[in-house]
């Protein structure tokens, strides 16, 4: 059941209609808001409790969903479990405005390539260099595919091996929500207090670093593995940070592009990385596709393993 709802959410996912992630961001904005407005008093058990309810509330509801739809019929077990994946196992978050940058660069716009990566960060609009163009979009477009792709497969596998259906999936993505909307303590909407955003931040990386270690696995397996490792035994960081950067230099490794901004102090700077390119945009999205490839390998060898 795993490989076919992984394959069906992905085809399907080809298919989503355009804004229907802003129509799904609005219930979860809507459930994390209440929560924090009646809970978070600022002290560190609040914090605790603040975010185990956000965060374990849809993931709770996604198991239980899964368990009385299997007991009932497997059909509607495997409807509910593609139903959640097809919502977020969002490929379309990474191609989507990755291939709208790397159309206006082809046509000349790096205005609007510049713009449209300055909408993609959520910052506003830098005149970045066309090579630091490049780089900041490769770099966003390897991220984008951990957030809504790796780690949700990783972390759904988890969760239907447990035999908790997309509850994994639903943890992941929660999770990075989370992550995002309460990481400063001063915005202006939904303040948070100090306490609850310090442990939603820890709790994101906790999550977000076991499923980094699998994606930079693939990426080693499906890319220049031997620069791949290297840099991966470079910045295996603590499980307690942020993991963007040992995803990123594994990336890069695998590319042979640079993806990270330049460090003097890295060992492997003699590395012939090349400096990113408008080419290099197409080999990105071969290395994410290889990976997904990969992963679908993996699953339907399991799937015949249980079988035979």
């Amino acid at each position: 059941m795993t490989f076919f709802a992984v394959l069906f959410a992905l085809l399907l996912d080809q298919a989503r209609r355009p804004g229907l992630e802003g129509a799904l961001a609005a219930p979860a904005q809507g459930w994390a808001d209440w929560v924090q407005r009646q809970l978070d008093a600022g002290h560190s058990v609040h914090g605790l409790l603040v975010w185990s309810l956000a965060w374990g509330a849809p993931v709770l509801g996604a198991a239980l969903g899964y368990a009385l739809l299997d007991r009932a019929s497997g059909l509607l077990g495997f409807a509910w479990t593609l139903l959640v994946l097809y919502l977020l196992l969002g490929f379309r978050q990474f191609s989507h405005p990755f291939t709208a940058i790397r159309a206006a660069l082809e046509s000349g716009d790096e205005t609007r390539a510049r713009a449209l990566l300055a909408d993609w960060l959520g910052t506003t609009v830098v005149d970045w260099p066309r090579e630091e163009l490049l780089r900041r979009t490769l770099a966003q477009g390897v991220l984008a595919a951990q957030r809504h792709v790796f780690g949700v497969l990783v972390w759904f596998v988890v969760g239907a091996a447990l035999g908790l259906g997309p509850a994994g999936a639903v943890a992941y993505r929660q999770a990075a929500y989370l992550a995002h909307r309460w990481a400063q303590t001063e915005r202006a909407v939904s303040p948070v207090s100090a306490a609850v955003a310090t442990l939603t931040q820890r709790m994101w990386y906790w999550l977000d670093a076991a499923a980094a270690r699998v994606t930079v696995l693939v990426f080693a397996m499906v890319g220049h593995f031997e620069e791949a490792l290297a840099r991966w035994r470079l910045h295996a960081g603590a499980w307690h940070e942020s993991s963007d950067t040992l995803v990123l230099a594994v990336a890069e490794g695998a590319l042979q592009v640079r993806l990270l901004p330049r460090s003097a102090d890295d060992p492997l700077r003699g590395a012939e990385l090349r400096e990113p390119q408008l080419a290099h945009m197409a080999s990105a999205v071969g290395l994410v596709w290889r990976g997904v490839i990969l992963w679908l390998l993996a699953l339907a060898i399991g799937l015949l393993a249980r079988l035979f």
